[in-house]
């Protein structure tokens, strides 16, 4: 995986990790900042949230475009720029429950989603175009697994920077967290609530209202409002890095910046390939769109993670976590744990002493940090906050991509690996047994006060990852191969689109937050995971067609089109 490999692929991989770091780090706190600062109920922060996402996916279709026109390197470096701009603005302070402060905010996202426009997919392309060498060329799927693990190492260690920077901020106030009181305080000062209820959670977490519950309410607002803000500083931090990154290893990727004839002529290689029917044509076009229709579902499923799975976490699940399930909340322990997984796997496959010796010292090392965490770690973690589950899924990613390779190199070998589309398929299923856990989990819960065990969102991320393997790459795989030579530009277009249409929708389960049992809901996304999985498997004989008799044309740069969401 690592072996001739390009430098200038971890030069563009850490700079892409730094921007995703930041990403992420605004992400994992974003709804809930939302609904603390301006108290928006789940359906208006849901439907702002949703939003975001669908724009963020939308705008690098736009980007690719500017940078065919223009220049890829000066897009990815406008991106940073108009990026850290975006969250400099969302990292101020500004009044709470304010019109004016919601606009400025407003203002902010549609820069970050503009800046990511301009350097995600690009950035992808300039990776890829690292491999048009002949000596490289044969390293693109290692290089596709290398990427993806840089952007979900950015994204496991947000939560933890997040989560940093708030309690920084209320600590300062002599404030802690408690999921219910922002609510509480915003519907207070709306006069809504009872200021008992305040006075009583907030004694009960060692914190004094005092006469002034209207003044509690605003400076305890107030004060986690700034810890977001902070967090979101973070994120302009992270965006210096990887400019500093992407600049000072400029010699590593230089000479693709230079040969643009190269390039050019690549290109037409890509776009004219081998000549097509206008019926070949067509039954590339319907099956790639039938494709695009599951993926909207997929993406509208998986992206509950910063939604209605938050509000799960905030609302309905508790706040402590005990046995080995509590050394899962340090981000260091998750980190020791991939180290792990990556040493026992080179263990294996490595041919020399020396690197064997290596391994076993690393994984002895391994052994002895869980060791470590688990008896330094408190019995009972305690004030666990809703983002921190988010870095389950891409720690998952991480430690579970060498198993994934593992598993479908041998199938492959045997010529048994499923085809793409069953393997979409298959991660809808996945999908759906992950929502079933949910389901189930939610059944527990009896009266307004009762919260499950965090295992069960721990596990449902387990089984999303899982879905997530299975279907976002091989998606990003089945459109570079089926999509006609000619409308390869529009193909991946709508499989961004697709992407950002299932953003939007994200919004649904969030319009039914609070409306419909936890479970019921569930049950919904279980259903529509479920109706997916059996149309696209309805029509595998059509879509199964439209693959046997392709070949990617030499030279397809298939690394133009990772995903990271998967993220």
């Amino acid at each position: 995986m690592f072996k001739n490999q390009p430098a200038g692929l971890y030069v563009l991989s850490l700079a892409n990790t730094g921007e995703r770091f930041g990403y992420y780090t605004m992400l994992a706190i974003f709804l809930l900042f939302l609904q603390a600062k301006f108290g928006l109920d789940s359906t208006v922060s849901g439907q702002i949230y949703a939003g975001f996402l669908a724009l963020v996916y939308f705008m690098p279709l736009i980007g690719g475009w500017v940078a065919d026109k223009w220049s890829f390197s000066k897009c990815v470096v406008t991106g940073i720029a108009v990026m850290f701009v975006g969250y400099l603005v969302m990292a101020i302070p500004t009044d709470i429950r304010s019109t004016s402060s919601l606009a400025i905010l407003c203002c902010a996202l549609v820069l970050i989603a503009c800046g990511t426009g301009l350097f995600k997919g690009n950035l992808q392309v300039m990776v890829g175009d690292l491999y048009n060498e002949a000596r490289y060329s044969g390293q693109r799927d290692a290089a596709f697994s290398l990427f993806y693990m840089a952007i979900n190492i950015g994204s496991m260690f947000a939560p933890m920077a997040a989560t940093a920077m708030c309690n920084m901020a209320m600590k300062a106030k002599g404030f802690v967290y408690v999921s219910s009181l922002p609510a509480m305080c915003n519907q207070y000062l709306d006069g809504a609530e009872n200021a008992a209820d305040i006075v009583a959670t907030a004694a009960d977490n060692g914190m004094a209202v005092g006469a002034d519950v209207a003044g509690f309410a605003s400076t305890y607002i107030t004060t986690l409002s700034t810890g977001y803000s902070y967090a979101f500083g973070v994120a302009c931090a992270s965006l210096i890095i990887s400019f500093l990154i992407y600049f000072l290893g400029r010699r590593t990727y230089v000479h693709i910046l230079n040969d643009k004839k190269q390039a050019g002529a690549a290109k037409a290689a890509v776009t004219t390939g081998p000549e097509l029917t206008p019926a070949q044509t067509k039954q590339r076009v319907v099956a790639l769109l039938l494709v695009f229709a599951v993926v909207i579902f997929f993406w509208m499923v998986f992206h509950q993670n910063g939604a209605t799975l938050t509000e799960f976490a905030k609302s309905c699940t508790s706040p402590d976590a005990t046995g080995w399930t509590r050394i899962g909340f340090n981000v260091w322990a998750l980190l020791s744990v991939a180290v792990g997984v990556y040493a026992l796997f080179n263990l294996f496959q490595s041919k020399g002493a020396v690197s064997r010796g290596i391994s076993i010292a690393i994984l002895l090392l391994v052994g002895w940090a869980l060791y470590y965490f688990y008896n330094t770690t408190p019995e009972t973690v305690t004030g666990i906050q809703p983002q921190q589950y988010q870095q389950f899924n891409p720690f998952y990613v991480v430690a579970l991509t060498p198993f994934s390779l593992a598993i479908f190199g041998w199938l492959a070998k045997r010529n048994s690996e499923p085809s793409a589309p069953r393997k979409i398929g298959y991660g809808m299923i996945m999908a759906a047994v992950a929502y079933g856990v949910m389901l189930v989990g939610s059944l527990a819960i009896v009266g307004t006060s009762a919260a499950v065990s965090p295992n069960w969102l721990i596990s449902t991320y387990l089984l999303l990852t899982f879905a997530e393997l299975l279907l976002s790459p091989m998606g990003i795989s089945f459109v570079s191969k089926v999509a006609p030579p000619k409308l390869k530009g529009s193909m991946m277009g709508g499989w961004f689109a697709a992407t950002a249409v299932g953003n939007y929708l994200v919004s649904i389960p969030m319009l039914l937050w609070g409306k419909i049992s936890t479970a019921m809901l569930w049950g919904i996304l279980v259903v529509i995971c479920l109706v997916s999985a059996a149309f696209i498997f309805s029509i595998m004989k059509k879509l199964e067609a439209a693959t046997s008799d392709t070949q990617a044309p030499a030279g397809v740069d298939q690394l133009e089109t990772v995903e990271d969401e998967a993220i």
